[in-house]
């Protein structure tokens, strides 16, 4: 095998780590992020959300399937840039129509392999997610450290509208069609439209900047917004349209940046986590069942609880705790037990529920795939909880914060 060609990787507060080209020869830059997964490379790979992210895995053997035609998540890589360990040198799988590197070749992604990954993430957990460099032209780490403090901040990013659609389409329903869901694509990953699709459901996947009257349309009962990147503190369009909906009692479902903007759009701010959450085997309790989940996550943002904001006292959130908004009261309805963010909200007095992971995970698990389940009985007039009605609380009682 030819000796691959030397590549540096320079982290915003001056770390820099040596490796070798891994994928396209030439230079990139994002925020370094890591990944805890063991699986599903090629699905971390094609997640919109990763749109202008340097994504580094933690798994040290990456490649091992290879590549193959039906496991996108959409129609292109979005990833900044790839770390890993050990490339595969050969991928063996009986789904696989190609290697790995030679894919991140045609699409012009830049990596680095043979980099201390453990180091790295062990680097990004103490200081916090921040800017990269990769670059296999540029030999000098003080020359590409002044890019990358140069490269834009993902605190203020607008991404949505490089990430959407650009024009409607839809995913018909498998079977007996049910229901219509209006899905407003931030960033949208093509499991989605499969997962509402199996539960009879079609779906008009939608461009970001859609309106109200787009939405009503496609004669939609309901109303989903997606997963997708960048912060949502800047995401003004989208927040003014769930306002929209909700002031129409539209049953709606938010998934994690479609969660953040649920919550801006019920008052709540938002707020940038350390280094974010990012794997799929991240515990999550649900106060509707009292279950614990096992679930992928992709955020790096998360909804700020009121008493509960950056720098409070750590603690589980009041189990009984309801926030009055303009449109009623408003629940935790799943927590991180690791840290115990947010990461699902549920409306007393509308019909609508978000969560901040991803129940849709194509590389699994699959713990928290019910939650599709619920979004049907939402609308079918139910609450989120599978109980009558969409003001149901979680607990017996009611305390109104």
């Amino acid at each position: 095998m030819a000796k691959r060609r030397a590549a540096i990787l320079v982290l915003e507060d001056g770390r820099t780590f040596h490796g070798e080209a891994y994928g396209s020869v030439g230079e990139t830059f994002g925020e370094a992020v890591f990944n805890t997964g063991m699986t599903g490379y090629q699905e971390t790979l094609t997640d919109p959300s990763y749109h202008r992210q340097v994504v580094v895995q933690t798994a040290p053997h990456i490649g091992n399937t290879g590549v193959n035609g039906e496991d996108d998540e959409s129609d292109r890589i979005w990833v900044a840039g790839y770390v890993v360990r050990d490339p595969a040198r050969i991928g063996s799988n009986w789904r696989s129509t190609g290697g790995l590197e030679d894919r991140l070749g045609v699409e012009g992604v830049v990596g680095i392999a043979g980099v201390d990954t453990r180091a790295l993430t062990r680097h990004l957990r103490e200081r916090g997610a921040m800017r990269v460099g990769i670059s296999s032209v540029e030999d000098d780490p003080r020359a590409l450290l002044e890019r990358v403090r140069q490269s834009p901040q993902m605190v203020g990013a607008d991404l949505s509208a490089e990430v959407t659609t650009a024009t409607p389409y839809v995913v018909e329903a498998e079977g007996v069609h049910r229901y219509t869901v209006a899905a407003v694509d931030l960033g949208i990953k093509r499991n989605v439209p499969r997962r509402l699709a199996a539960r009879g459901v079609t779906t008009h996947v939608l461009p970001a900047g859609s309106t109200i009257d787009d939405l009503l349309a496609t004669g939609a009962d309901a109303v989903f917004f997606s997963p997708g990147p960048g912060d949502p503190a800047t995401a003004d369009g989208p927040v003014t349209l769930a306002r929209e909906v909700l002031s129409r009692r539209i049953p709606l479902f938010g998934i994690c940046f479609g969660s953040q903007i649920l919550g801006r759009a019920l008052g709540f701010g938002t707020y940038k986590l350390g280094y974010g959450h990012r794997g799929i085997n991240q515990p999550v309790l649900d106060r509707v069942t009292g279950k614990v989940e096992v679930t992928s996550h992709n955020h790096g943002f998360a909804v700020a609880w009121p008493g509960r904001e950056p720098g409070t006292a750590a603690g589980p959130v009041v189990p009984d705790e309801v926030i009055e908004t303009e449109f009623g009261g408003v629940q935790v309805s799943h927590v991180c037990l690791n840290d115990n963010v947010v990461e699902g909200l549920r409306a007393v007095d509308v019909p609508a529920f978000t969560v901040q992971y991803h129940p849709e995970a194509a590389a699994g698990p699959h713990d928290a795939d019910y939650l599709f389940d619920r979004f049907a009985e939402l609308i079918e007039g139910r609450g989120p909880d599978g109980q009558p009605g969409a003001g149901r609380n979680l607990s017996e009682g009611r305390t109104n914060a």
